[in-house]
């Protein structure tokens, strides 16, 4: 058996990256026992099996091959064939400009990601802005490819060859080479990539004009698809030319596309090769009227940093666990959150309300949250809560598949989801906050059953509800204290407080019993 620090040692890979392996399911959760003398006051000590190294070690070989830690997840448990060394590769190579769709056995060739065969210059970099994937015309030094990227590229930073490709490809104009920094920049700060590893491997001599550029830069809302038009410098080709980046599930996909404003049709670029001999049509969005359910993981970072690694990664699977089936059973469509906390959304339904379905699914999650505290509680020994912040609102908003093939993930876009999710930063201590859009919308009978109301300061003291009414967020939170960020831009959305939810068509249960629903 060996501890997380000798493997740290003898892997040389960092801890973070070891509990980002636990939580995939590609190594073993270490078996907790007591330490031994060597451990000092250490509570507990994780250990892991011996073969874990060898394991690791694989996982590296592979990362360094171009596959994807999906793919590789999907490897080891039962998923994807293995890499075969390159010596023993015996098909032909791809043509100049295709990535294959076979096994990865180098950068240049596709791992089994979400989209399909690209012939334009393209590359995949994960949220900490190291490359994923890259295909052979990302290596090219011609037209269209601005950046080459060397063979050798992969699971390091961009930047620095950003920095560096710049001046090895086709001339780029001065402007253009500033959109192209700006347009990575812009989306590291968005996703909270911080400098430091913005500038990992950049050389010392570029770190300057880097950092000011960093400092430049402004985070934007990152939809499906952002673009900046490059412009070659001099007498370079007529054509015009623009830099995609496409948010996917396995980080940003860059693509260097020549072709006009209206030349590029994405669901074609990233058709799923698997599907072309039986293409599959794509939805267009549609618009329709849907309930969204946002809700938040109280203080994740204070139970990150209170948690044995292993011990708060399986707390966020035991949420998991307990909410996906309170979203299926309730008719609800998960989609994406970008912390430790969940989107959901409802639709309308010939069987039921989709209205009430939200706030069902809001009350059962307040429930099971409850069972998962004690739990923790009697588990821990501590007083620490463990909460579910939940908001909701309705509107008439688009919906649709930002994915194409089979495993497209559904999203709306609108105000409702804004709305949700600030309601859910209102929320504290696993409260339900919804707006009054949402609750007037409800069937008369359906109200009488909701027991809401908003807090208001008592004539004795504390707090107590006032029912059946609504006040402005900014009425209720401060929106210049820290953490309120996301408020300001609902500060005069109306919103109420879900006390609970009656069991019948009668009068709403009272204040702190609990009805189920």
């Amino acid at each position: 058996m060996l501890s997380s620090k000798e493997v740290l040692e003898k892997t040389g890979i960092s801890r973070a990256t070891l509990n980002n392996y636990i939580s995939s399911g590609i190594v073993p959760r270490p078996e907790v026992l007591p330490p031994g003398p060597q451990d000092g006051g250490a509570p507990r000590i994780g250990y892991f099996p011996a073969e874990i190294v060898e394991r690791i070690e694989e996982i590296q070989r592979l990362k360094r091959e171009g596959w994807s830690l999906t793919r590789i997840t999907g490897h080891f448990t039962g998923g994807a064939a293995p890499a075969r060394p390159a010596a023993a590769l015996q098909e032909p190579p791809s043509p100049p400009g295709r990535a294959s769709p076979g096994p990865a056995s180098g950068a240049g060739e596709m791992p089994r990601l979400s989209f399909g065969e690209i012939s334009h210059p393209a590359y995949l970099v994960n949220r900490r802005f190291e490359l994923v994937w890259m295909n052979d015309a990302a290596a090219s030094t011609a037209w269209p490819n601005f950046v080459p990227l060397p063979r050798d590229a992969v699971s390091q930073g961009i930047f620095q060859y950003l920095l560096q490709g710049l001046g090895r490809g086709p001339a780029v104009s001065a402007a253009s080479r500033t959109a192209i920094l700006r347009l990575h920049l812009g989306l590291a700060r968005q996703l909270g990539t911080g400098l430091a590893e913005v500038c990992r491997g950049v050389p010392p001599g570029e770190l300057p004009a880097l950092e000011r550029l960093y400092g430049e830069a402004e985070s934007f809302e990152f939809p499906l698809v952002v673009r900046t038009p490059v412009a070659a410098a001099g007498a370079g080709p007529a054509i015009p030319l623009y830099l995609y980046a496409l948010n996917f599930r396995e980080g940003i996909l860059f693509l260097y596309v020549p072709g006009g404003a209206g030349s590029v049709d994405m669901s074609t670029l990233l058709a799923d090769p698997g599907t072309k001999s039986h293409p599959r049509r794509a939805q267009p969005p549609a618009l329709t009227q849907v309930a969204v359910l946002v809700t938040e993981l109280q203080d994740a970072t204070r139970l990150w940093s209170e948690l044995p690694p292993e011990e708060y990664f399986e707390l966020i699977n035991d949420i998991w666990a307990a909410v996906d089936p309170i979203f299926t059973r309730n008719g609800g469509t998960r989609g994406m959150h970008p912390a430790e906390g969940m989107v959901c959304y409802f639709l309308p339904r010939t069987d039921s309300s989709y209205l009430w379905n939200a706030l069902a699914a809001a009350q059962q999650l307040r429930e099971a949250m409850r069972r998962i505290g004690k739990a923790w509680e009697l588990r821990k020994g501590w007083s620490t809560p463990l909460c579910l912040n939940t908001g909701l609102d309705e509107g008439l908003e688009w919906h649709g598949t930002l994915r194409p093939g089979s495993e497209g993930e559904f999203t709306v876009l609108g105000d409702a989801v804004d709305h949700a999710a600030g309601a859910s930063i209102l929320a504290r201590d696993g409260s339900v906050w919804a707006t009054r859009n949402l609750v007037c919308k409800l069937r008369a009978d359906e109200r009488r059953r909701l027991n809401f109301g908003v807090p208001r300061v008592a004539a004795q003291g504390g707090r107590a509800p006032v029912r059946s009414v609504f006040a402005r967020v900014e009425n209720l939170a401060d929106m210049d204290a820290p953490g309120h960020e996301g408020l300001r831009a609902i500060a005069r959305v109306a919103v109420t407080e879900i006390l609970d939810i009656a069991a019948d068509a009668g009068t709403a249960a009272p204040a702190g019993s609990r009805s189920p629903v």
